[in-house]
């Protein structure tokens, strides 16, 4: 019943927000298209802003979980499976996210609230990040920048799925955050091995001339 209520008063909203305007809005509006009472409203969601918003606080608990349970071993892991739990939410809301997306390119304050919303996102993903690279002396700033990076990487795949650019979501965040994870410990190209060259001439035999790379090879 309570889950009923809270998705009747974001649609209510939406469609309101959508029909004359996110500031044209007015909360007594909302409810009464939602078929609630005013009090209904407030019980689910603070301010009209908060109606346009996902459960940023619920999901960062959900992602905050997910890496607490990490280790520096298996940090790699635990970040792709929080960033994905990030996106899921916003591919299981389809048409609403879009909705919300189209309302905060065009009405400020949403807009910089979403940018706060964000950097909770840094702040927890980077906090972990820094716990798992330990008393490395370039750990604060490794954290920053992967955790910087992960969100860009969410970021740019969910804005392209929003605007229909992205056929797979899931697909292009596996890839993008292939590159956001390059900085990890463990995540460099493994240095090529040295390569031994030797320069023969004449016609010597073969066993003479695999003495000669062996020896090479075995040199310091």
């Amino acid at each position: 019943m309570v889950a009923a209520t809270h998705r009747r008063l974001v649609d209510a909203a939406m469609a309101l927000f959508a029909e004359q305007g996110f500031d044209s809005t007015s909360i007594e509006e909302v409810a009464a298209r939602a078929g609630v009472g005013r009090t209904t409203f407030f019980r689910h969601f603070p301010t009209k802003e908060d109606v346009v918003f996902p459960d940023h606080q619920g999901l960062l608990q959900r992602v905050d979980a997910r890496l607490a349970t990490a280790t520096a071993a298996t940090g790699r892991t635990a970040l792709e499976e929080a960033t994905s739990i990030v996106l899921e939410h916003y591919l299981a809301e389809g048409e609403t996210a879009r909705q919300r997306y189209r309302l905060t390119r065009t009405v400020a304050p949403l807009r910089h609230r979403e940018l706060a919303s964000v950097h909770r996102y840094f702040r927890l993903f980077s906090g972990h990040l820094r716990r798992w690279l330990g008393d490395r002396p370039d750990a604060a700033l490794l954290a920053e920048l992967t955790a910087s990076s992960i969100i860009t990487a969410h970021n740019h795949v969910l804005r392209g799925w929003l605007r229909g650019e992205v056929e797979d979501p899931r697909v292009a965040l596996t890839a993008v955050l292939e590159q956001a994870l390059s900085r990890l410990p463990g995540e460099t190209a493994t240095e090529a091995a040295p390569v031994t060259v030797v320069v023969t001439t004449g016609s010597r035999d073969v066993e003479t001339i695999l003495g000669e790379v062996r020896r090479a090879l075995l040199e310091p």
